[in-house]
Protein backbone atom coordinates (compact mmCIF):
# COMPACT_ATOMS: atom_id res chain seq x y z
CA UNK A 1 0.00 0.00 0.00
CA UNK A 2 2.84 2.22 0.99
CA UNK A 3 4.73 1.67 -2.24
CA UNK A 4 1.05 3.02 -4.37
CA UNK A 5 0.53 6.14 -2.30
CA UNK A 6 4.48 7.11 -3.57
CA UNK A 7 4.08 5.98 -6.55
CA UNK A 8 0.96 8.37 -7.06
CA UNK A 9 2.89 10.92 -5.61
CA UNK A 10 5.16 10.89 -7.94
CA UNK A 11 2.99 10.58 -10.72
CA UNK A 12 1.39 13.40 -9.60
CA UNK A 13 4.63 15.69 -8.97
CA UNK A 14 5.58 14.84 -12.26
CA UNK A 15 2.21 15.87 -13.56
CA UNK A 16 2.63 19.07 -12.24
CA UNK A 17 6.03 20.02 -13.41
CA UNK A 18 4.84 18.79 -16.96
CA UNK A 19 1.83 21.12 -16.41
CA UNK A 20 4.15 24.20 -15.92
CA UNK A 21 6.34 23.79 -18.57
CA UNK A 22 3.61 23.24 -21.11
CA UNK A 23 1.64 26.07 -19.86
CA UNK A 24 4.53 29.02 -20.02
CA UNK A 25 6.97 28.07 -17.50
CA UNK A 26 9.16 30.98 -16.02
CA UNK A 27 11.51 32.87 -18.74
CA UNK A 28 14.92 33.83 -18.86
CA UNK A 29 15.32 38.08 -18.05
CA UNK A 30 16.44 40.16 -20.63
CA UNK A 31 15.88 41.45 -24.27
CA UNK A 32 14.78 39.75 -27.17
CA UNK A 33 14.15 40.38 -30.51
CA UNK A 34 11.52 38.74 -33.13
CA UNK A 35 9.71 39.47 -36.47
CA UNK A 36 5.95 38.22 -37.50
CA UNK A 37 3.94 38.73 -40.30
CA UNK A 38 1.67 41.67 -40.52
CA UNK A 39 -1.11 43.11 -42.75
CA UNK A 40 1.54 45.10 -44.69
CA UNK A 41 4.56 43.07 -44.20
CA UNK A 42 6.97 42.78 -41.39
CA UNK A 43 6.34 43.78 -37.42
CA UNK A 44 9.77 43.96 -35.66
CA UNK A 45 9.78 44.00 -31.79
CA UNK A 46 11.70 44.38 -28.76
CA UNK A 47 10.62 41.98 -25.52
CA UNK A 48 11.67 42.48 -22.09
CA UNK A 49 11.33 39.96 -19.61
CA UNK A 50 12.18 40.69 -16.04
CA UNK A 51 11.29 38.43 -13.04
CA UNK A 52 9.92 35.35 -15.18
CA UNK A 53 7.62 37.29 -17.18
CA UNK A 54 7.02 39.63 -20.18
CA UNK A 55 7.25 43.30 -18.52
CA UNK A 56 7.73 45.45 -21.78
CA UNK A 57 6.72 44.32 -25.68
CA UNK A 58 8.21 46.88 -27.86
CA UNK A 59 7.24 47.34 -31.36
CA UNK A 60 10.71 48.54 -33.38
CA UNK A 61 9.02 48.38 -36.97
CA UNK A 62 5.86 48.05 -39.00
CA UNK A 63 3.99 49.22 -42.02
CA UNK A 64 0.69 48.40 -40.85
CA UNK A 65 -2.49 50.56 -41.83
CA UNK A 66 -2.63 54.27 -39.86
CA UNK A 67 -6.05 54.36 -37.97
CA UNK A 68 -5.83 50.32 -37.64
CA UNK A 69 -2.64 49.78 -36.47
CA UNK A 70 -3.07 51.60 -33.12
CA UNK A 71 -5.49 49.19 -32.14
CA UNK A 72 -3.65 46.23 -32.40
CA UNK A 73 -0.45 47.93 -31.16
CA UNK A 74 -2.10 48.85 -27.31
CA UNK A 75 -4.25 45.74 -26.90
CA UNK A 76 -2.06 43.14 -27.61
CA UNK A 77 0.86 44.40 -25.91
CA UNK A 78 -1.06 45.82 -23.16
CA UNK A 79 -2.46 41.94 -22.95
CA UNK A 80 1.04 40.41 -23.08
CA UNK A 81 2.38 42.20 -20.15
CA UNK A 82 2.88 40.20 -17.08
CA UNK A 83 2.29 36.57 -19.01
CA UNK A 84 5.32 34.07 -19.80
CA UNK A 85 3.32 33.45 -23.45
CA UNK A 86 0.85 34.44 -26.22
CA UNK A 87 -1.40 31.87 -25.09
CA UNK A 88 -4.73 32.95 -24.26
CA UNK A 89 -4.05 36.58 -26.00
CA UNK A 90 -6.37 37.46 -27.70
CA UNK A 91 -6.55 39.66 -31.34
CA UNK A 92 -7.82 42.75 -31.48
CA UNK A 93 -11.21 42.99 -33.68
CA UNK A 94 -10.40 45.40 -36.97
CA UNK A 95 -7.02 44.82 -36.59
CA UNK A 96 -6.95 40.95 -36.74
CA UNK A 97 -3.77 40.52 -38.75
CA UNK A 98 -1.79 43.19 -37.33
CA UNK A 99 -2.51 41.28 -34.03
CA UNK A 100 -1.52 38.19 -35.45
CA UNK A 101 2.02 39.85 -36.92
CA UNK A 102 2.46 41.33 -32.91
CA UNK A 103 1.79 37.67 -31.53
CA UNK A 104 3.88 36.12 -34.07
CA UNK A 105 6.77 38.58 -33.66
CA UNK A 106 6.74 38.13 -29.63
CA UNK A 107 6.36 34.24 -30.15
CA UNK A 108 9.96 34.06 -31.74
CA UNK A 109 11.28 36.70 -29.71
CA UNK A 110 10.44 34.55 -26.72
CA UNK A 111 11.82 31.04 -28.35
CA UNK A 112 15.54 32.62 -27.15
CA UNK A 113 14.05 33.26 -23.27
CA UNK A 114 13.37 29.62 -22.55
Amino acid sequence: MKKIAKLAASALMSAVILVGCASGAALKDGTYTGEGQGNNGPIKVSVTVASGKISEVKIDEEKETEGIWEKAEEGVTKALVGKTSTEGVDTISGATNSSKGILEAVDNALKNAK
